[in-house]
C-alpha cells in the first residue's frame, strides 16, 4: 500500500478478513494514519508526533552522510516480511538498503534490507522491543537498531538467525554498520 496524500480516503471500516500482499497492495492510499500488515491483519496506528518525525529525519541524514558508497538510508519504506498467505508488511522508521533498489521498488523484502530502525514511540514499545525484533531477525535483517528517544540506543546483529545485543548507546551511538548517530 503507497501512501500518499491523493486518492480516496480509507472505507469506513478495515477488512473483515485476512488479507494477503495482492489485497494489501490493491488497498486505497491514505496518509491519515500509519497502516501495517500482521498475518494478514491491518494495524493502524496514528502518524508520529512532531518530535519523532524529526528525530526520523535527523538519523536519516546522519546515516546517508556516513553510510559506505552503495547503501542510503530511507524513511518509512514498506518492508514484507511475509508476502505468503495473510501476509505480513512492517514500516521501519528507517531502512538502509542498497542504492540500486531505490529507483523501482514500492516496498522491499528482507534480503533488500541492510538495516532497520525503529524510534520508540508510547504506542510502539513492546511492538518494537518484542514483535518486531523476532519478525526482523526471523526475516533476516542483518542490522536491527532500537532507539528511545528518552533513553539508550539498543544495537542488535544477526547471528545464527536470532538477534544478539551488540550494544547500548547513550547520546550517541557508533553502530557496527559504521555510522555514528546522534539522539
Amino acid at each position: 500500500m503507497t501512501m500518499t496524500a491523493a486518492g480516496p480516503a480509507w472505507p469506513p471500516h478495515p477488512p473483515d478478513h485476512l488479507i494477503d500482499l495482492a489485497e494489501w497492495e490493491a488497498l486505497p492510499e491514505d496518509t491519515s494514519a500509519r497502516y501495517e500488515l500482521v498475518e494478514g491483519v491491518m494495524v493502524v496506528s496514528p502518524r508520529p508526533s512532531y518530535r519523532h518525525q524529526e528525530l526520523v529525519f535527523r538519523l536519516c541524514h546522519q546515516l546517508r552522510e556516513q553510510l559506505p558508497d552503495g547503501l542510503t538510508a530511507l524513511p518509512e519504506v514498506e518492508l514484507v516480511i511475509d508476502g505468503r498467505g495473510p501476509a505480513t508488511v512492517r514500516v521501519p522508521d528507517v531502512v538502509v538498503v542498497p542504492v540500486e533498489h531505490v529507483p523501482d521498488r514500492a516496498r522491499g523484502g528482507p534480503g533488500d534490507v541492510v538495516a532497520a530502525v525503529e524510534v520508540l514511540s508510547p504506542g510502539s514499545r513492546r511492538t518494537d522491543r518484542v514483535a518486531k525484533l523476532a519478525e526482523y531477525a526471523e526475516a533476516g535483517v542483518e542490522h536491527y537498531v532500537i532507539v528511545d528517544p528518552d533513553g539508550p540506543i539498543a544495537e542488535f546483529a544477526l547471528v545464527d538467525g536470532a538477534y544478539r545485543l551488540v550494544a547500548e548507546h547513550r547520546g550517541a551511538a557508533t553502530l557496527a554498520l559504521g555510522p555514528t548517530i546522534t539522539v
